[in-house]
């Protein structure tokens, strides 16, 4: 798979040229994030080209980093880029990713495995580089980048609405080894502390439980009727007919019921932290 129009190489050098802005600046990653409201890790990720710097960044940048407008020249240039890099999704998951890039709201209940949105560069890897058949290097690269790409929407204003339904069974299972699981879970405690953000866990004792069917996405897109997406052994399917995404729809209401709470949720994962 080729990368299109160079976008990664695009994004690495911006990457760069925040990060030399950054260091000339005296600024840690820490510092820098606080500044403009982004996590050290996200600067991180966006001074290696994993993560598209948003407008609203690249300005605060600017002018926090005295660039002299050479990041806020660049927003054109990402925006043309971003669209794209698009085509880096393996083409059954393109439709699902350009409605989900536009919704206002999102809501996602997992059963096997962490959602995308929340997944970590090093989890995406992990999960990438396992799968069978195996997958050539430059592929998996670009599979980790598309996923990081996503999770721009988690940044943006205005900002969907976001609910996440996990079943514990998947906080449990540490893919990638335990050092990446424990960075994925600590990447969930700050996301469910973001506004507008709810991570509810299912756990394993319940004797009742709405999402035995398996996974799905309720997914909104601004000015659109809401609509379901499925997804399997490499193929998703869009679900479009009003009483099947009625049916999922009140399935997910369920679900977010039987589940523990947000905060309770999070005590949740604080414990299994504390556990390793």
């Amino acid at each position: 798979m080729e990368d299109p129009e160079g976008t990664t190489d695009f994004f690495r050098a911006l990457g760069k040229q925040i990060k030399l802005l950054r260091e000339r600046s005296g600024l840690t990653q820490k510092e820098l994030g606080e500044k403009v409201g982004y996590t050290e890790a996200l600067i991180g990720s966006v001074e290696r080209g994993r993560r598209t710097p948003q407008p609203e960044f690249l300005d605060s940048a600017d002018k926090l980093l005295d660039a002299g407008g050479l990041l806020s020249v660049a927003k054109d240039d990402v925006t043309r880029a971003k669209a794209k890099a698009r085509v880096r999704h393996p083409a059954w998951f393109r439709d699902f990713a350009g409605l989900e890039a536009e919704a206002v709201e999102i809501h996602n209940y997992s059963t096997l495995d962490i959602p995308g949105l929340l997944q970590t560069e090093a989890r995406a890897r992990a999960l990438y580089g396992m799968r069978q058949p195996l997958q050539a290097e430059d592929v998996i690269e670009q599979r980790v980048a598309a996923r990081m790409a996503r999770q721009e929407i988690l940044t943006c204003w205005p900002r969907a609405m976001f609910s996440w339904v996990i079943d514990e069974s998947v906080l449990m299972r540490p893919l990638g080894g335990w050092d990446v699981h424990r960075g994925q879970l600590r990447n969930l405690l700050t996301v469910g502390q973001m506004r507008g953000m709810s991570i509810q866990v299912m756990p394993l004792d319940r004797t009742e439980h709405a999402g035995t069917g398996g996974s799905f996405i309720l997914l909104t897109p601004k000015g659109r009727a809401q609509v379901g997406y499925v997804e399997g052994q490499q193929t998703g399917r869009l679900v479009t007919d009003m009483e099947d995404v009625r049916i999922l729809a009140a399935r997910y209401g369920t679900l977010r019921a039987q589940a523990l709470a947000p905060q309770e949720s999070l005590t949740l994962i604080e414990k299994m932290l504390g556990e390793r």
